[in-house]
């Protein structure tokens, strides 16, 4: 047998090497995440359907404060719930955007309570997709209003560019910067900024 016809190969985690030359391939890994659901990289990490929104999001490390901010405010086992709920969740930068010193503040045990209303402000009954965003914009002559968890309202309208755009009701506006990220309890739309609640008077 000539040389050039001897191949020296090793298999080891799913990469194969031909005569020092190195070949991945990601079959043996897309099939395996084919049996646990869809997978959709964001921001760097691989969110995979079958996983619930909090699982997901722990996975990237553009999300560490909405992570601390739910395990912070009590609200692990809401956002791990069956659902359905959709989720416009902020990343870091998102929070970033805040007034000098206000998550801080937020992230205080006496101030739980409001950074509870901050979040379930983020997220809405049933699983709403970003057509089910635009339907509703278009039947409502450019403006749509939904009902958050939190018993607040955020409205929608589609701006210059095609993005959606939410409205929180101090008027603070945050983009749908990426959107139908499947979740097994509902739907995840990234935006980067964080929506601000009015405060119910008690």
């Amino acid at each position: 047998m000539k040389k050039w016809m001897v191949l020296a190969f090793l298999v080891f985690n799913c990469t194969i090497i031909f005569a020092q030359k190195t070949v991945v391939t990601n079959t043996v890994i897309d099939t395996v995440r084919a049996k646990w659901g869809k997978t959709k990289i964001v921001d760097g990490a691989a969110m995979v359907s079958s996983n619930d929104v909090v699982e997901n999001i722990t996975l990237s490390k553009e999300y560490t404060v909405l992570v601390k901010a739910i395990e912070n405010a009590g609200l692990t086992d809401t956002f791990k719930s069956k659902g359905p709920i959709t989720i416009f969740a902020p990343t870091d930068l998102a929070f970033e955007k805040l007034p000098a010193g206000k998550l801080d503040t937020l992230l205080k045990p006496e101030h739980k309570l409001d950074l509870s209303l901050i979040l379930t402000y983020h997220a809405i009954a049933g699983r709403v997709t970003a057509k089910d965003i635009e339907r509703k914009i278009n039947s409502g002559n450019g403006l749509a209003t939904f009902t958050t968890i939190a018993g607040n309202t955020i409205t929608a309208k589609i701006d210059g560019n095609r993005n959606i755009v939410l409205i929180d009701e101090n008027g603070g506006e945050s983009i749908i910067s990426k959107f139908d990220v499947q979740q097994s309890n509902g739907m995840l739309h990234v935006v980067n900024s964080v929506l601000i609640p009015k405060t119910k008077a008690i």
